[in-house]
């Protein structure tokens, strides 16, 4: 062990005499932990919310959508394989539009959606999000049935909607499109029958309580669209979605127009980001005032040792050893509570994630309960910026001490 570690560890663990020292080196110590603890739980919370929310996103909708100005997608078979390319999973139609649900006496406001229900599960995770019922029991449109026989068109509703109306799988509900017919008294809404075949939930409130999907064909028909508005499609790397966006632009010509999922939620995500750096400036102003503690400890400590520092001068000591002496316990100290604190911030995230402590209502926050992630990247940021704050804390008193002279440390002595 070097002699400045050994003087520095011994200063830290001072006893009897110099006891209230060390009280303020421990609080300074608790002070450091608990700033980087706090740190680590608020930057996991945000990243954990952030990764929590675009994973619901994309997974309830696709990662580019192309659109097409003019007539819309009219060969889809056509349009799809134009847009299928290196990176691009799969390509599914839409056809989106409004109506009114009515059951039981209930009635909500519904987005209607229509899809390909082979298509649609290989850009959404509709799928696998199934809680009633199937995806490939949505019907396509019936024929005309003079006698009333046939089974009526299908719908597949989000899981809130579902709840919200009282419905199961099986049951009927009646769904008025403004897209009617037109009449004397002006445009009369359609009015249609609709078996419910399934119920979907896909995590994410604003899908789950205002979507209801139908068959392709038949939104056209009650929508009265002639082709599909938009080809969701779906990429195998996330990160690259603008740049497939921005080559589909070029290639498919000015007609098209794709927008990736970045620039659909861009708004979105920067109200996040922003709320992660204002949170993390906030709860570091607690790692700051630990550094103060330090400067105080530190500070106590020369006035407390400027009988020891004139000695070891007399003895030899260079100013810079005893520099480094005052240097170190401060970096000592920031380094038990930086690794502490780390600790605990990590294992109470991870604790809370596990555990789902936290449960937020879905119609007002869009998830269900607290994300907890810690991200390495953020959790050693935040370690190397609380070390370089204690380094910092130590160089006024460590210059302090180094700069005391031996003659008047030891006059009266």
């Amino acid at each position: 062990m070097s002699f400045s570690w050994f003087i520095a560890l011994r200063y830290l663990t001072a006893r009897r005499k110099q006891a209230f020292i060390s009280l303020i080196s421990l609080v300074s110590i608790l002070g450091v932990g608990v700033g980087v603890m706090a740190l680590v739980i608020a930057n996991a919370l945000m990243t954990g919310v952030q990764a929590e929310m675009r994973d619901r996103i994309v997974g309830a909708t696709s990662h580019i959508n192309v659109y097409k100005a003019g007539t819309g997608l009219l060969d889809v078979e056509a349009e799809a394989a134009k847009m299928m390319r290196p990176g691009v999973l799969g390509a599914a139609p839409a056809l989106t539009g409004q109506g009114l649900l009515s059951a039981g006496g209930r009635s909500a406001f519904v987005q209607l959606k229509g899809i390909d229900p082979v298509r649609e599960v290989t850009v959404t995770d509709l799928g696998g999000s199934m809680i009633g019922g199937a995806v490939e029991a949505l019907r396509p449109a019936v024929a005309s049935d003079p006698d009333g026989l046939a089974p009526p068109d299908s719908i597949l509703l989000g899981s809130a909607l579902a709840r919200s109306l009282n419905l199961r799988v099986g049951e009927r509900v009646a769904l008025m499109v403004p897209h009617g017919f037109q009449s004397p008294m002006g445009m009369i809404p359609r009015s249609v029958l609709l078996e419910v075949v399934g119920i979907f939930e896909l995590g994410f409130h604003e899908f789950d309580a205002n979507y209801g999907l139908l068959s392709l064909d038949v939104a056209q028909r009650l929508l009265n669209e002639p082709s599909p508005h938009a080809m969701q499609l779906r990429v195998a790397d996330l990160e690259a979605a603008p740049a497939i966006a921005a080559d589909l632009q070029d290639a498919l010509g000015p007609d098209y127009t794709a927008v990736d999922w970045t620039v659909l939620n861009a708004s979105l995500y920067e109200a996040l980001r922003l709320e992660k750096l204002a949170i993390g400036f906030t709860i570091g102003l607690i790692v700051m005032v630990a550094a103060l503690n330090i400067v105080a400890s530190l500070v106590l400590l020369v006035m407390e040792k400027s009988r020891d520092i004139g000695i070891l001068r007399t003895m030899g000591a260079p100013a810079s050893a005893i520099q480094r002496i005052f240097i170190l316990q401060g970096v000592t100290i920031g380094a038990v509570g930086t690794s502490v604190g780390a600790a605990l911030g990590v294992i109470v995230s991870w604790v809370c994630d596990r555990y789902q402590l936290f449960s937020l209502p879905g119609d007002v926050y869009q998830i269900t309960h607290l994300r907890f992630r810690v991200d390495a990247f953020d959790v050693l940021t935040i370690v190397v910026a609380a070390m370089f704050v204690c380094l910092v804390a130590t160089i006024y008193p460590a210059r302090r001490a180094s700069a005391i002279d031996p003659a008047e440390a030891l006059r009266y002595q």
